[in-house]
C-alpha cells in the first residue's frame, strides 16, 4: 500500500458538512475529523453529516477517535455505510490497534509519547501507509503546556518526536506527515516549517485552514531553478563516474537521489490541485 495524497492535506470538523466541498475545491485531500474538531455532544450528528455528504474517496481521511474511547467502534460502524477506505488513527500507540483496521488504509497519527517511542513497530503493520505526529497532544501526554518556545520554534522534545516519526516511517518505506502549524496568520512561519519539511524529507503537511494550503504546495514544488539544476547534473552524471564536480560542488550517489527527487516532486504541478506524491 502507498501514499497517494498531498502535499497538502486539510482538516475540516465532521459536523460541518458545508465546508466539505469547499475544503476539496482547496486543498489535495480532505480530513474530514470526527476526533478534536467535534465536541462530544456532537459526535453522532458529526458521523451522520459524513455519511451524508460523501467526497471522493480517493482524496478523503476520516480521522476517527481514539480505539481507547466508546467513538471508535461508532466511528467504523458509520464508515461503513461510506465509501471511504483510508482513515487517520487518532493517538495511534501500538501495533495491536492497527491490527483492528485491517480493510483500511490508515494513517497512524503518533501524537503521544507511547505513540512515538512505538513508531517503527506502528509503521510495519502493512496497512499503516503514512505516518504522523502531533505536537499539542505529545506535549500535553508529556504533562507539557507547550510545543513551542516563544520565538515560535519548536521545543527540543517536539524536535525529538518530528524526526522520530519521520526516521520511522522511512525505514519502512512508509510516508510521512508534517503536523499542523496553528499561528493561522503565520504564513512565513509556515512557509520556512513546510520548507524544513520538504528538505527532511516528509512527503506532505496537514493544515487547519484554506489560506495554509498555497504555502504548503509552493514549498513542495521545487522552483524551476531547483528543477533546472536538478535536470543538469542528471545529464552531467551520464558522462561521468562515480564522484565528480559540477558548478563548485562534488556530486555522488546521494545527491543524485537527491535531484531525482526534486524531479519527482516537480512532475506535477501542485497548484491544479493534484497530487504529486
Amino acid at each position: 500500500m502507498t501514499f497517494t495524497m498531498g502535499p497538502s492535506l486539510l482538516f475540516c470538523p465532521a459536523d460541518r458538512p458545508e465546508r466539505y466541498a469547499k475544503a476539496a475545491e482547496r486543498a489535495d485531500a480532505v480530513i474530514i475529523d470526527l476526533e478534536d474538531a467535534v465536541a462530544p455532544a456532537d459526535k453522532a450528528g458529526a458521523r451522520r453529516s459524513m455519511v451524508e455528504t460523501p467526497l471522493d474517496p480517493e482524496r478523503t481521511v476520516v480521522r476517527i477517535n481514539p480505539d481507547s474511547t466508546d467513538d471508535f467502534q461508532l466511528d467504523l460502524n458509520a464508515l461503513a455505510d461510506t465509501a471511504y477506505g483510508t482513515i487517520m488513527l487518532a493517538k495511534a500507540e501500538a501495533p495491536e490497534q492497527l491490527r483492528k483496521l485491517a480493510r483500511f488504509k490508515v494513517i497512524a497519527l503518533c501524537e503521544t509519547a507511547a505513540g512515538v517511542v512505538n513508531a517503527s513497530a506502528i509503521a510495519a503493520e502493512p496497512n499503516v501507509v503514512a505516518l504522523m505526529w502531533g505536537a499539542e497532544d505529545l506535549v500535553a501526554s508529556l504533562g507539557g503546556t507547550s510545543s513551542r518556545n516563544d520565538d515560535g520554534s519548536y521545543r527540543g522534545v517536539a524536535v525529538q518526536a518530528r524526526s522520530s516519526v519521520l526516521l520511522a516511517a522511512g525505514a519502512k518505506g512508509k510516508a510521512a506527515l508534517d503536523a499542523v502549524y496553528i499561528n493561522i496568520g503565520d504564513l512565513d512561519g509556515l512557509a520556512a516549517e513546510a520548507n524544513d519539511a520538504v528538505a527532511s524529507g516528509f512527503t506532505a503537511t496537514a493544515c487547519i485552514h484554506p489560506g495554509q494550503v498555497a504555502v504548503i504546495r509552493d514549498a513542495y514544488l521545487p522552483t524551476d531553478e531547483q528543477r533546472a539544476y536538478a535536470g543538469d547534473v542528471l545529464e552531467a552524471a551520464k558522462s561521468e563516474g562515480g564522484v565528480f564536480q559540477f558548478r563548485g560542488r562534488m556530486i555522488d550517489g546521494p545527491i543524485l537521489k537527491h535531484a531525482e527527487q526534486t524531479l519527482r516532486r516537480g512532475r506535477t504541478d501542485n497548484r491544479s490541485g493534484n497530487s504529486s506524491t
